[in-house]
């Protein structure tokens, strides 16, 4: 008689339940399917068989993304049971469409069951397929919009559409599921940028504070205006002309914004801090300096990049000019001043600190 194994499952008939079994074989080591063979082992024929097999094929097709039908074969049998092999999948992992990448949608094979995979389950899964790299992995959240990023490509004069979303790397080019990429572009983008401002240098009396949210290049616009309204004049009359002098240069703070965002760790889940008082501004990202590199480096220009595809972006819309010249420029508009910016790297995390030049008068 026959048992359900590790790599064996029986169904009496063919409900939902069987697009859980096929996703834990193709996200597993593949397995069988038996419709039409109860729990016991015992021999109980499809009713409809041809109707049944039918069903079952169009479902796993419509069901289950990705397209796993590339990895599955059935087999009608004499005996009106139905028959299907399912190879270890090459995109996993495999869910139900309706439920997402999420437990509830993923499954495995643990012993003779198919259980909910866990989100460590599902990101190691990810990782497997698609490799190491943060950007190029799929995101955990598949519906994503794009109307903010759409605009400012738009403003740009650059194109924004479907054919473009593999060029860029929001959608990866086997499967044609977002990437983590797409999602920091999304309006659904889960990172944010924090602003404080306070009323003291120990930055511990808030005046103000703003948290920014949305596609990623929304969120540097909106940051840098909402930095801008803080970035006070301080008017001089020579004779009869007047001379305005900003707090701080406004390529400083705009360099030093992006600088934030381009380097930051996005597999953290903390925001980015930017933190403004009446002596200086600072900007405070997540992920120290990649390995080989020092505090050293990055005074002299040297850039290794964390983000390539997103800074390649970057570069396309021309918010950036070249990789690793951001930090040597503020310290340059700085230069023959009484106090020079100062950069504090710690093992995860990336500050810049600008001086707010009318203080120094």
């Amino acid at each position: 008689m026959l048992v359900e194994t590790e790599k064996l499952e029986f169904k009496e008939i063919a409900t939902n339940e069987i697009y859980k079994e096929i996703i834990a074989f193709a996200n597993t080591d593949g397995g069988r399917l038996l419709i039409g063979i109860n729990d016991r082992g015992e021999l109980t024929p499809l009713v409809n068989v041809d109707d049944v097999y039918t069903r079952v094929t169009n479902g796993i097709r419509d069901t289950i993304a990705p397209d796993v039908t590339m990895f599955t074969t059935y087999q009608l049998e004499e005996n009106h049971t139905i028959q299907i092999d399912v190879a270890e999948g090459q995109n996993k992992p495999y869910y139900l469409k309706a439920k997402g990448l999420k437990p509830s949608g993923v499954y495995v094979r643990q012993g003779t069951s198919s259980v909910q995979a866990s989100f460590e389950q599902i990101r190691q899964l990810i990782k497997e397929s698609d490799g190491d790299t943060f950007e190029s992995l799929r995101s955990l959240n598949q519906d994503l919009s794009f109307e903010q990023c759409e605009r400012i490509f738009k403003k740009h004069e650059l194109a924004f559409d479907q054919e473009k979303f593999n060029i860029l790397g929001i959608k990866n080019h086997n499967s044609g599921l977002y990437t983590n990429l797409g999602l920091l572009f999304a309006d659904q983008c889960q990172h944010t940028i924090k602003i404080a401002v306070f009323d003291d240098v120990e930055n511990t009396i808030f005046k103000d504070r703003q948290e920014f949210f949305g596609s990623l290049l929304q969120q540097v616009e909106d940051a840098f205006k909402y930095i801008q309204l803080n970035n006070k004049t301080r008017s001089v009359i020579d004779d009869l002309v007047r001379k305005d002098y900003w707090d701080y240069p406004k390529e400083a703070l705009r360099e030093a914004l992006i600088n934030a965002v381009m380097h930051r760790d996005y597999s953290y889940s903390g925001s980015i801090i930017v933190n403004i008082n009446r002596a200086f501004i600072e900007f405070i990202s997540i992920g120290g300096l990649l390995p080989g590199m020092s505090r050293e480096d990055i005074l002299l220009g040297v850039s290794q990049l964390r983000n390539q595809k997103l800074t390649e972006v970057f570069l396309r819309l021309n918010i950036i000019e070249a990789y690793g010249t951001g930090i040597k420029r503020i310290f340059n508009l700085y230069k023959g001043s009484k106090q020079l910016p100062q950069i504090d790297v710690g093992p995860n995390s990336f500050r810049i600190r600008i001086p707010n030049r009318n203080e120094m008068v």
